[in-house]
């Protein structure tokens, strides 16, 4: 298994001790533990993908893992931040239905043989998702207004990265007769 790939399975393996930190409480730090671990995990992203295409280090198994450990990641955050009520549940649920939908199209495409590639808004998207999680995690209260900005921006870079993702890819749907 390459660098990267490892990053990726470490990302995985960094959520159930993000979970717990985040959810249960023992120390008056776990907060802070929970958004250090949020914090290299969401690093490990950055890395392992600059690292592999650097090296030239790409694998069907991190074409395949990365985007679902991202998923991971911010869904897991985002349903722990529904329970610790930080975030409304209806901007999970936009959230997540997205990454259903998205995840269906690159099932359908890859049975037609065709890879789609993460888009510039599916990047950004990612990059406020994991910042409002982030500002939520650390529940700062003189950023408050901040943080809800970011939390808005990164429902709507959410539904703009569906749209687009399924216009660009139209022809996915296709059958092939």
């Amino acid at each position: 298994m390459n660098l990267p790939n490892k990053l990726t399975m470490l990302r995985v393996i960094m959520i159930p001790f993000f979970i717990v930190f985040l959810l249960v409480p023992v120390t008056p730090y776990d907060k802070w533990i929970a958004l250090a671990i949020f914090i290299l995990a969401s690093l490990t992203d950055l890395l392992d993908g600059k690292i592999a295409r650097k090296y030239n280090l790409v694998t069907n198994f991190g074409k395949f893992m990365d985007p679902l450990a991202d998923k991971l990641l911010v869904c897991s955050a985002l349903i722990c931040l529904i329970e610790l009520n930080k975030i409304p549940a209806w901007m999970v649920i936009i959230i997540i239905a997205r990454e259903f939908i998205i995840s269906g199209f690159r099932l359908i495409a890859s049975d037609n043989g065709v890879v789609i590639a993460a888009s510039y808004w599916g990047k950004f998207k990612t990059t406020f998702q994991m910042a409002a999680v982030c500002l939520l995690i650390a529940d700062i209260e003189a950023i408050n207004l901040l943080t809800q900005i970011i939390l808005w921006i990164a429902v709507i870079l959410t539904v703009v990265s569906l749209i687009d993702y399924l216009v660009k890819n139209k022809d996915v749907m296709k059958e092939n007769k």
